[in-house]
């Protein structure tokens, strides 16, 4: 499920962390901030006394050289009269840090007095009366003492079938060249060439991961101890790889979106050339993404990249701004045969801060470059990312619209993956979530812990679902049906969940009017909702006869349609946040519904409050027809909606067919399903199909 690190090359020298893991500017300095533990302004001030508890005193301790430039320290409360392995071991468990007591060692900040081990802190008088210690402000440095032979922990550079690691024991003559050599030994490569070897430290705090190749003559016990005296925390975040020596050329990837969309190459390259005045000598258009208005550029200098990359957010064309992302590079022929890594998409701007904080957990958990913000790119620059990983998962953390937006963008360009058919799960962020309850992901987030999450998308079944294409040919219609002339070019879009005519769709997009006027406002499912049901009351009264205005076909054959004010065409069985429309009852005219059958069901609703009593579980809605082949003849403009983004449809034709192969989707098993449910507010969180899985 985890991406190896060693499986990713990522060129970024005169790039941020910002820029290589794709951090929004606007998250960047909540992210920066988001590990901090040992700020100075969390100490007392000075002059602020000692605990109110009698006979204990407070010390400042450090944990290298590097905190007391920064002035990061952590108090350790101590009793007065204490040896100095038990202020050791306090020190130890301040950093939590789980090394051995006998290790380490107390030195005064700015002096050159120890703590020894039969050592006795007073506060009233100083250690065995040596020296005096300032009352309440002691200030201690946390050292290692040296050692003549230790254990390391050495990794593969790439990672290959046994063991993730080897044990090296270290003495003061070892080299890096004959830690290389021993650890080649240990897995089973003394076959290989340890020169083309080198050991490589690399340091990983909250903040930034740094590497750092050592001389072949350099001592390791040296570089240890060169360690801990700069942070002693920092050797618990310092790991050493056995790498090999390669000499790879400078190869930058960016992706460059928000380009005109359905041009060929060469216009992409022209335009890509008069807009940013790339150098083509140090430039190559790699893939061009035509549905999309997007391509991928290898640049071979870093200065170039970078100048490219900053000019194209400051660059519009037909009056929107160029987006601009690095692109990490997945070395496929690194992944194991039974690798299937997960790509996560978050959309951040779903369920309040949810989003964010599914965006931070997962980038904690796997490795940060699987995991892609959707706001800041699309579902392109994950797409393109895996574009030759042979087997891969998708997560999707959003509402039902982001999980349509990851759906159209794979469907446009699966042609250009190797994994063309992707299984997707779904983490419920939106006000509907009517897919996610389908395929018994629940009815909303709330709060699961990320890495049980993961466990249910790994342990979660495949299935298939239909998707439909919806034809939108906008013509002047006369009252007899006969087309009178153009009105506007044809739209074609996909369609997940469910089409509605009328008034089901006028009320979705009085809805969406009001989220687009404030958006602030619009952070909680039950707020949501709220708005809803108020917009729908004010459409009590409205009144309009669809079949005075609608000519229905279904599998080419015409069928009436009763006196109803919206047309509702199902996929899944599940609408307008879980209620059951189709309904449960037994009916010889038509199958039972499943989201891989084929066929579409059509449904009538008489008003907001036949809506309403649908959602309320008090009826179920006009069953009319089902098929897999639709055609409607509007005369007049009608509101439409389609999976919940809802427009006003201009007179013509509208045709739904079934779009290409069916998508592969991930249903989370009935027991993780009956352990998370088992909290849930939402007395509709299960959808008929999926007490039934669905089929």
């Amino acid at each position: 499920m985890m991406l190896h690190p060693a499986c990713v090359r990522l060129d970024s020298r005169n790039f941020s962390k910002m820029h290589c893991y794709r951090v929004m500017e606007s998250c960047s300095q909540d992210l920066d901030h988001s590990d901090d533990v040992d700020q100075p302004a969390a100490a007392p001030k000075e002059g602020q006394p000692a605990p109110p508890e009698s006979g204990k005193q407070l010390l400042k301790v450090f944990d290298g050289d590097d905190a007391v430039k920064r002035a990061g320290f952590r108090l350790v409360s101590i009793m007065r009269a204490t040896k100095n392995e038990e202020v050791v071991e306090a020190a130890l468990r301040a950093f939590f840090l789980p090394d051995d007591s006998q290790d380490f060692e107390l030195q005064e900040v700015g002096g050159v007095q120890r703590l020894h081990s039969d050592d006795i802190l007073n506060r009233n008088g100083g250690t065995d009366n040596r020296s005096s210690l300032k009352d309440g402000g002691d200030a201690w440095l946390l050292r290692a003492k040296p050692r003549d032979n230790e254990v390391i922990q050495v990794y593969a550079g790439r990672p290959r079938s046994g063991a993730a690691f080897v044990s090296v024991s270290v003495s003061r003559n070892s080299s890096a060249a004959s830690v290389v050599s021993e650890v080649l030994g240990l897995l089973h490569r003394r076959e290989e060439d340890a020169s083309t070897f080198s050991l490589m430290e690399v340091y990983m705090s909250s903040k930034q991961v740094q590497r750092q190749m050592l001389s072949p003559q350099e001592k390791i016990q040296d570089k240890l101890q060169e360690i801990r005296k700069v942070s002693v925390r920092q050797m618990n975040q310092t790991r050493f790889y056995v790498v090999e020596n390669r000499k790879q050329a400078v190869l930058v990837s960016l992706l460059i979106g928000g380009l005109t969309p359905l041009l060929s190459k060469d216009e992409y390259v022209q335009l890509i050339q008069e807009q940013l005045s790339i150098k083509s000598h140090l430039v190559t258009v790699s893939h061009v993404y035509t549905s999309q208005g997007a391509v991928a550029l290898q640049v071979s200098c870093f200065s170039e990249a970078e100048r490219i990359y900053m000019l194209a957010k400051d660059t519009i064309v037909n009056s929107k701004t160029l987006t601009s992302l690095v692109i990490p590079e997945i070395e496929n022929n690194d992944l194991g045969e039974d690798v299937c890594p997960l790509l996560v998409f978050v959309n951040p701007k779903s369920g309040g801060m949810k989003g964010r904080e599914l965006l931070y957990g997962f980038r904690k958990l796997l490795n940060p470059h699987q995991v892609f913000d959707i706001s800041n790119g699309g579902p392109l620059a994950g797409l393109h990312t895996f574009r030759e990983v042979p087997r891969f998962r998708v997560l999707v953390c959003g509402g039902d619209g982001t999980v349509g937006w990851v759906l159209g963008v794979l469907e446009a360009v699966r042609h250009k993956l190797v994994c063309r058919e992707p299984p997707i799960g779904i983490v419920p962020l939106g006000t509907g979530n009517d897919l996610s309850r389908v395929l018994r992901w629940g009815a909303g987030y709330s709060g699961e812990n990320p890495h049980h999450i993961l466990v249910s998308v790994d342990e979660a079944d495949e299935v298939l679902m239909d998707r439909w294409t919806i034809l939108l040919d906008a013509q002047d219609i006369s009252e007899d049906g006969k087309d009178n002339g153009f009105l506007e070019p044809p739209k074609i879009v996909q369609m997940n969940n469910y089409f509605g005519l009328g008034i089901d769709a006028e009320v979705s997009l009085d809805f969406h009017q009001a989220r687009e006027d404030d958006p602030d406002k619009f952070t909680s499912r039950f707020h949501n909702k709220g708005v809803y049901v108020k917009v729908g009351l004010q459409k009590i009264s409205w009144t309009r006869s669809l079949h005075q205005e609608l000519q229905l076909q279904v599998d080419a054959q015409n069928v009436p349609l009763p006196h109803i004010e919206g047309l509702i065409f199902l996929n899944i069985p599940s609408w307008g946040s879980g209620a059951d429309l189709w309904g449960s009852e037994v009916d010889v005219r038509h199958g039972k519904p499943s989201i891989d059958d084929g066929l579409l069901e059509v449904v009538g609703v008489t008003g907001v409050v036949h809506m309403g009593q649908v959602q309320s579980g008090l009826r179920s809605g006009i069953r009319i027809a089902q098929g897999n082949y639709i055609r409607l003849t509007v005369s007049k403009p009608i509101h439409v909606q389609v999976d919940g983004e809802p427009w006003i449809q201009p007179p013509g034709h509208i045709i739904i067919s079934a779009a290409g192969p069916k998508v592969r989707m991930l249903r989370k098993s009935k027991q993780k399903q009956k352990k998370s449910s088992g909290g849930s507010k939402d007395g509709r969180s299960e959808s008929p199909s999926s007490r039934d899985g669905g089929n």
